[in-house]
């Protein structure tokens, strides 16, 4: 108890806090985890991430670890990439794999829901001009489903395709012979996702830590 009073006392901790959802308990904890992955750095690189081994046979670990290095996911109006990040902008990654909280309004609900799926669509849109294109979405799902060795480039590459036309016909309804899909955007990607319930299924269990138990 006395530790956490101590840290509820930090003006840091409140302000983390609040930006985030998380408790003082669960900043606390996280701390932890950072201060273990940057070997006691104030910062924490790429190559910290790229050593946990949980992360290491997951088929789109490239997107995970980027994702806490691009500027879109911090809570900020910023593009582009990082080569370090602090403590702050880990949690406030973090955050986005954490639960809603059980007491939240339809309209809270909403928005943890829409900031989920942009996270999840930044983390596809790698060239950051708006739109998931048929060579990023081909290469997500390639990677997916040759890492299993199961399949073949070429055979996982006409998968992709053959998805990236169904994911057009449901955003864009019919298309003529000659009219070209640019890709998806984010009001496509809500669309195409309406019915899954990411509030809840997001999370993350690579940092030896279990994010459906960080809810308040």
């Amino acid at each position: 108890m006395g530790a956490l009073q101590s840290l509820s006392d930090e003006p840091e901790y409140r302000e983390l806090a609040e930006k985030t959802g998380f408790s003082f308990e669960q900043i606390g904890i996280l701390n932890k985890r950072f201060k273990q992955l940057s070997h006691n750095e104030d910062t924490l690189r790429r190559a910290d991430l790229d050593t946990i081994p949980d992360l290491a046979c997951n088929p789109i670990r490239t997107q995970i670890i980027e994702a806490f290095f691009d500027k879109r996911n911090f809570h900020q109006n910023g593009d582009g990439t990082v080569e370090e990040i602090s403590f702050e902008e880990f949690l406030v990654v973090m955050s986005h794999f954490r639960p809603p909280a059980l007491n939240m309004t339809e309209e809270q609900r909403e928005k943890v829901r829409r900031e989920k799926l942009r996270f999840l669509f930044n983390m596809h849109d790698t060239d950051n001009d708006g739109t998931i294109t048929l060579e990023e979405y081909r290469h997500v799902v390639e990677e997916l489903l040759s890492r299993s060795g199961a399949l073949g480039k070429e055979t996982a590459k006409g998968i992709a395709d053959a998805a990236m036309l169904e994911v057009a016909s449901i955003s864009m309804g019919h298309m003529e012979p000659d009219e070209f899909y640019e890709g998806i955007t984010f009001e496509h990607f809500l669309k195409i996702l309406k019915d899954i319930e990411i509030e809840t299924r997001m999370n993350i269990r690579f940092l030896n830590m279990d994010t459906t138990t960080l809810c308040k």
